[in-house]
């Protein structure tokens, strides 16, 4: 059944994709919640921020790499980082990340202005004095950088969703709702993995504003993405044929099938509303319950990707 699941004669793309899309996923989301955080006034002591800082850089990162490491010819990568081809989506999608990453860094060193320029004077004394003049340069223009970064953030987090869309001949896949649900679904991941790291790395209470802020969308955001998976099953149904094939073969049974009911919808969408429509008022106050909510939507998050990558390949045209 395992060897079957994960091996079959249409599949193309294989697990570490599914990896590269949730931690693409994850950096899309923490950056659409902490540009507005940033405009509600908080600031580099705020660890939904710090925590931004962390996770939305080195999640694309990690993802290229293993990206890279995953093609047949590796070494030929650096073709796609100055070669561009307007028809494919991989390279569109390379530009993106390029844009993405100037952006975020460019807008970072604005939050975390002064730290930078403490650990600057005090390592390097007065060597590299210019960087402190570029930051200042980059603040003045902070109120066009936020919005440029939200609309790249929400771009790249609709791209993971564009990859597999882009994948034709399998019906599941090429489904328009696929980007809306990959971009919602990660600003969902965004607010677990900011959350899950501010209250246990950078010791953020998780009562505190920004993680009250970001868990404002919490409930909002899981009824969308809910909606979405909705539409996403109801066109590949009313679309007949292989389209709703595609359907059954991946919701009706087997392992994929076991994987979105138990997985996706009980262990990240149903278990963290229960625990915390369930648990005592003094239990939800500890750091404990906040931790195992966000493990428990990462972990339904990830099986998403997994799902829609295995299930969507099952069926071809």
């Amino acid at each position: 059944m395992w060897h079957d699941a994960f091996h079959f004669s249409s599949l193309v793309w294989d697990w570490p994709i599914a990896i590269y899309l949730f931690l693409l996923g994850i950096s899309a989301g923490a950056t659409t919640l902490s540009v507005p955080l940033r405009r509600k006034g908080a600031g580099s002591e705020s660890g939904i921020i710090k925590a931004t800082a962390l996770l939305a850089p080195l999640s694309v990162i990690l993802g290229l790499l293993i990206l890279i490491f995953h093609l047949a010819r590796p070494w030929t990568f650096w073709k796609l980082m100055f070669h561009y081809q307007f028809d494919s989506v991989m390279s569109m999608g390379v530009m993106l990340f390029q844009l993405y990453m100037a952006v975020l860094f460019a807008w970072l060193a604005v939050v975390f202005r002064t730290e930078i320029e403490g650990l600057r004077s005090r390592l390097l004394k007065q060597k590299f004095a210019f960087v402190d003049d570029l930051i200042g340069l980059l603040a003045r223009f902070e109120s066009l950088l936020a919005p440029l970064l939200l609309l790249l953030a929400v771009l790249l987090g609709a791209y993971t969703g564009f990859l597999l869309s882009a994948l034709k001949t399998y019906p599941l896949l090429n489904n328009p709702v696929l980007p809306v649900l990959f971009l919602v679904s990660g600003i969902s991941s965004g607010i677990a993995a900011t959350s899950l790291l501010a209250v246990t790395l950078f010791k953020e209470h998780n009562q505190s504003p920004g993680v009250s802020f970001v868990h404002h969308f919490e409930r909002p955001i899981l009824a969308v993405e809910v909606l979405l998976l909705v539409c996403f099953f109801t066109g590949l149904y009313f679309g007949g044929g292989q389209k709703e094939a595609a359907m059954w073969a991946a919701i009706g049974s087997g392992f994929w099938a076991q994987v979105f009911w138990l997985g996706v919808v009980g262990i990240g969408m149903l278990l963290p509303q229960l625990l915390a429509l369930l648990t005592p008022a003094p239990l939800r106050a500890r750091r404990g319950h906040l931790v195992l909510v966000c493990g428990l939507t990462l972990v339904g998050i990830l099986l998403l990707r997994y799902f829609v990558l295995y299930a969507g390949q099952m069926t071809v045209v």
